[in-house]
């Protein structure tokens, strides 16, 4: 059997840091924790089995092999990114296009979409789904929903609230939160060390995703109990697909946050839409 490829985050991470020499800056620059940044750089170099950084107290230089490696992911990473532009034709009659992950896009928008349908039959919707905040700079969108900090996407935009971290699990899934299984998602600042009044050693998370929506998913399917976005737990609630495994909130300095092509009447319905759904 062949042997798979290594995770296309790992490669972005590695990429990242290598052109800032920094963990801390590849963070910032691609929406994720130094930590999520510096695990998937470890991820690469253990599945390569070379060092492609030598670790300095004030930053990062790379190794020959590292060095190697930096020229050819560059260059693949830009060849993704020039084969999707080749799609996005940009703005078509009564099209509205929305960028946003696929959390957003199954928890939030999904469960109440036909509302805005039946409001508005004549325009026509393409969902263009997103991982990572510089993805919003590679395609064209008239509604943007990036999940990140207040510093990457405040300015012009409006947080979708609340903002917090909730925990969700099956209503199936018995027991006091400190002896099931806990699901954090990877690349927030916030996860389940840093829960109320918990001791950091106590609460150990047992299963580590990349996305809300596969964190919820876990849940639903009895696995453990997810530290979720509030504004993505509604419609689960709602449902009954999920219930809260706590009465408590952690803070988060992450959110989701609506942008919208005010030129657009389309864009702009659809902001009103979904803010008055949120409420």
């Amino acid at each position: 059997m062949a042997k798979s490829l290594p995770p296309l985050t790992w490669f972005r991470a590695f990429e990242a840091a290598a052109r800032n020499l920094s963990f801390t800056a590849a963070s910032v620059e691609i929406g994720m924790t130094q930590s999520a940044v510096s695990q998937h750089v470890k991820s690469l170099e253990s599945r390569l089995g070379v060092a492609l950084f030598i670790r300095k107290p004030r930053g990062l230089s790379l190794t020959d092999d590292g060095r190697k490696l930096v020229p050819q992911v560059a260059s693949a990473l830009e060849t993704l990114a020039a084969a999707s532009r080749l799609f996005e034709t940009g703005p078509t009659e009564n099209l509205l296009t929305i960028a946003t992950s696929v959390s957003v896009a199954e928890w939030v928008i999904a469960p109440r979409l036909t509302e805005f349908t039946n409001r508005h039959p004549n325009t026509r919707l393409r969902f263009v789904s997103t991982i990572w905040p510089d993805d919003f700079h590679m395609i064209y969108a008239d509604i943007e929903i990036p999940f990140g900090t207040h510093k990457q996407f405040g300015k012009n935009s409006i947080l979708l609230e609340p903002n917090g971290l909730v925990a969700l699990k099956s209503p199936s899934l018995h027991g006091a939160l400190h002896t099931l299984p806990l699901i954090e998602s990877v690349g927030t600042s916030a996860g389940w060390s840093g829960w109320p009044g918990a001791d950091a050693h106590a609460l150990q998370p047992h299963i580590f995703v990349d996305s809300f929506d596969a964190a919820l998913n876990m849940a639903c399917h009895g696995n453990g109990v997810a530290l979720v976005s509030e504004v993505l737990a509604r419609s689960a609630l709602a449902s009954g697909q999920l219930v809260r495994a706590h009465d408590d909130a952690l803070p988060s300095a992450e959110g989701y946050y609506l942008r919208t092509d005010e030129t657009n009447n389309a864009a702009t319905d659809f902001r009103d839409w979904l803010l008055e759904t949120e409420r």
